[in-house]
């Protein structure tokens, strides 16, 4: 099994700025730069918080070179998945010089579990880079169940970790209970960070974070250092940003909350549009609580 000890802490699922509807690179930059100084463990751009569907290919290049120009060193997980083999390997061929690569569960097709196992073990087949599973059935309309994820583990060398947005805390123990030696476990939703870490995840690829990143990484650590009643405190602090991030599709709130925070503009690419008046005045007191 290979080293997972690259994917343990808070990592950031990167928001894509836009500006003029070109992509910002220059408030890309920046928010890199923050995160970094802030104490992110790694980066994790071109996901779903990314708007990745709506960039070229040669954006997609330009914001995975950006991100390893910053990083100083962090790992960084390129997404790469989409509804298809030849597609999500196109993608891999582009973002070669990513640490690792992110793939989600093919969406729309729905596919049966055992189509999810060779579609996973044939991504993983044409790497020798690390390959992080994520689930996320909420938006694929399609579970990867944990005995799929386990099998996977446990038969294909380069998985070495899964991001779990199932929302399913049973199915999430029974990956843990079951996982191989060394493979990581990430919570997908910051809401349940606390309590699936606590259960022995390794951390979480984060939404909040791209907001206020030193607080995230810091339940995070602190779960980590068994410093269990410092993280319910900072768990209890964070819960009402963690909400009012996911009270409109990710990544409509945390534009709008990064605009609020003049870290870049509040723009997005259709079919997503920015935040309701109603989104943005709970972000405001939201985020006039924490600051």
């Amino acid at each position: 099994m290979m080293s997972t000890k690259l994917f343990r802490g808070c990592g950031t699922a990167l928001l894509t700025p836009f500006k003029g509807g070109e992509v910002d690179y220059e408030a890309f930059a920046a928010t890199v730069d923050w995160q970094v100084t802030t104490g992110v463990d790694f980066l994790v751009p071109l996901g779903t918080t990314g708007e990745t569907p709506t960039l070229s290919e040669s954006e997609k290049l330009q914001v995975l070179e950006v991100t390893r120009q910053h990083a100083q060193g962090r790992p960084v997980v390129a997404g790469i998945g989409t509804n298809s083999l030849a597609g999500t390997l196109a993608n891999m061929r582009l973002l070669q010089d990513a640490d690792a690569f992110l793939v989600v569960v093919p969406y729309y097709n729905k596919p049966p579990q055992r189509g999810m196992y060779a579609y996973f073990k044939a991504v993983a087949q044409h790497t020798d880079k690390p390959v992080i599973l994520y689930n996320v059935p909420g938006r694929t309309g399609a579970n990867l169940e944990a005995g799929t994820t386990l099998q996977l583990a446990r038969e294909v060398p380069n998985i070495v970790a899964v991001k779990e947005a199932s929302g399913n805390l049973a199915q999430v123990q029974a990956i843990l209970d079951g996982r191989p030696e060394g493979f990581s476990v990430l919570s997908g939703n910051d809401d349940q960070t606390f309590e699936l870490v606590k259960a022995g995840a390794d951390g979480v690829i984060s939404v909040a974070s791209n907001v206020f990143p030193s607080a995230v990484c810091d339940l995070v650590h602190a779960l980590q250092e068994g410093r269990l009643d410092d993280a319910a405190s900072m768990d209890s602090r964070l819960q009402p940003l963690f909400k009012a991030l996911f009270v409109e599709p990710n990544p409509i709130p945390a534009k709008a909350a990064m605009a609020q925070l003049g870290l870049m503009e509040n723009s997005l690419r259709l079919p997503l549009v920015p935040a309701t008046a109603q989104t943005e005045t709970l972000l405001k007191q939201t985020l006039e609580q924490l600051f």
